[in-house]
């Protein structure tokens, strides 16, 4: 069938579009007004998800956040966020719901879970693209009913975000603590073993350049050197002061008294040597001089003896000195190397100390942290556009029903007005002609109304 010839049908079977036209308008006004008014209320959340975990502090990377989105929007629609809907807006006590379950449900599940389900129902979720935004809708007859339960929906997963986000910091906080106790605890026991391995031992400090031993050590050492300098000098001395030559030693030579008694000695014997020319020995001056050489020789030998005496005593007492300053130094440098044992074992005790109070300050700061952040009251979830109560129903859409209904009368008018014309065929143009009859077309005449002629022209060519 042609254009020419749809055409030519609609517009002789106009009536019959016309009138399936407007009887399918009329019935859809008549359902759309007959139908119960429904209306919806919608209100928009963002998301702002940081992505830390709440043990290490570290922050998630973005491919383990990525379904994050879809997680949130099952948590919106779950019964737990439903139940405390049902709990915050106080639908179990409410009379008018307890008769409807009473009707409908007639006790076989609980009546919080019947409300639940039926909350959830009404509510539909539409995330935005490529952005963080959810907007919770929900439909119903109540207008106002509908704007406090897409709110309850908004307020309820708020609360259950908040809970989800604090309980695993409240459970790293309780496992904090109970570690910060374990951790105090043998911290506590290294220090008093620490305290007791000084007290036992002595140390001060594990510091051996500020060691007392160690500083005697060092005392000892360089008295042992000048000692040992001083003994072998003295024992070279003393040999000397008691040999052959212990007369003429340099301590001898140094001894002012003995130059003294020598320089008397010489007084006397020259004395005596001028008086043993002119007096016989038994002259009284003879006797005199002769003893007063006598008796300063024996005290120069006396003083001689005395000096090389003191000098060869004087090298055991150095050499002996020496013995005891070695034997205290071995003393000292045995003491010394057990203290350094001993500190050896205490720098190993300070290192368990150091690493225990390390340990400690690490839970410490994450106990703080944790508990901070578990009894905080931020939610990571923004209400932006809160529902209000609609003023127009969302549906039936009157307006867009009619439009709709235009279209699909005009179309079953058209459909029908076909097949009206198909049960009915009538020769309208040529192309029926030779559809119908198969017969060639000679000639067509084309009919037009008569146009009416008007008496006015030749009323004003009469005068």
């Amino acid at each position: 069938m042609t254009f020419f010839q749809i055409r030519t049908i609609v517009r002789t079977r106009y009536k019959l579009i016309l009138t399936t036209l407007l009887i399918v308008i009329a019935a859809t006004v008549a359902v759309s007004l007959a139908l119960p008014k429904t209306y919806r209320a919608t209100t928009s959340l963002l998301l702002n998800y940081k992505g830390t975990d709440p043990v290490s502090g570290h922050v998630l990377a973005a491919q383990q956040v990525s379904g994050y989105m879809a997680t949130q929007m099952d948590i919106v629609t779950s019964r737990s966020v439903a139940l405390k809907v049902v709990d915050n807006l106080g639908l179990a006590d409410d009379p008018n719901a307890q008769k409807r379950f009473q009707k409908v449900a007639n006790g076989n599940v609980p009546m919080r879970d019947w409300l639940a389900d039926s909350l959830l129902k009404m509510v539909e979720l539409a995330p935005s693209r490529e952005s963080s935004v959810i907007e919770i809708s929900a439909k119903g007859s109540d207008p106002r009913f509908v704007a406090s339960v897409a709110n309850a929906f908004a307020a309820a997963y708020q609360q259950i975000n908040l809970q989800i986000k604090l309980a695993p910091l409240q459970q790293a906080s309780q496992y904090f603590s109970t570690q910060v106790k374990t951790l105090r605890s043998a911290l506590e026991q290294a220090q008093n073993k620490l305290s007791k391995y000084q007290q036992d031992h002595g140390i001060v400090s594990t510091d051996s350049s500020v060691d007392v031993a160690t500083a005697r050590l060092n005392e000892l050492s360089t008295q042992l050197v000048q000692a040992q300098s001083q003994a072998i000098e003295a024992s070279s001395r003393g040999s000397q002061a008691m040999g052959r030559d212990g007369r003429d030693s340099p301590d001898v030579a140094s001894n002012m008294l003995i130059q003294n008694l020598k320089a008397s000695l010489a007084q006397a014997q020259a004395k005596f040597a001028m008086l043993s020319q002119n007096l016989d020995h038994n002259h009284p001056q003879y006797q005199a001089a002769k003893a007063e050489v006598d008796r300063l020789q024996a005290a120069l030998n006396n003083s001689i003896s005395s000096t090389n005496n003191s000098v060869a005593n004087n090298g055991r007492i150095l050499r002996q000195r020496e013995a005891e300053i070695r034997a205290a130094l071995d003393a000292q440098t045995t003491k010394l190397l057990q203290m350094n044992r001993a500190r050896d074992e205490l720098s190993v005790l300070s290192k368990d100390v150091e690493n225990a109070q390390h340990a400690y300050d690490a839970a410490a700061q994450r106990l703080a942290q944790t508990d901070l952040e578990g009894n905080a009251n931020q939610s990571d979830v923004v209400l932006l556009n809160p529902a209000v109560i609609p003023a127009r129903p969302a549906s039936p859409n009157i307006a867009l029903n009619a439009v709709l209904a235009v279209l699909l009368g005009a179309t079953l008018g058209l459909a029908l007005a076909i097949l009206a014309e198909l049960t009915n065929r009538r020769v309208r143009s040529s192309d029926d002609l030779l559809t119908v009859l198969q017969a060639p077309v000679l000639g067509a005449v084309a009919w037009k109304k008569p146009v009416r002629k008007s008496g006015f022209p030749n009323m004003f060519l009469s005068h």
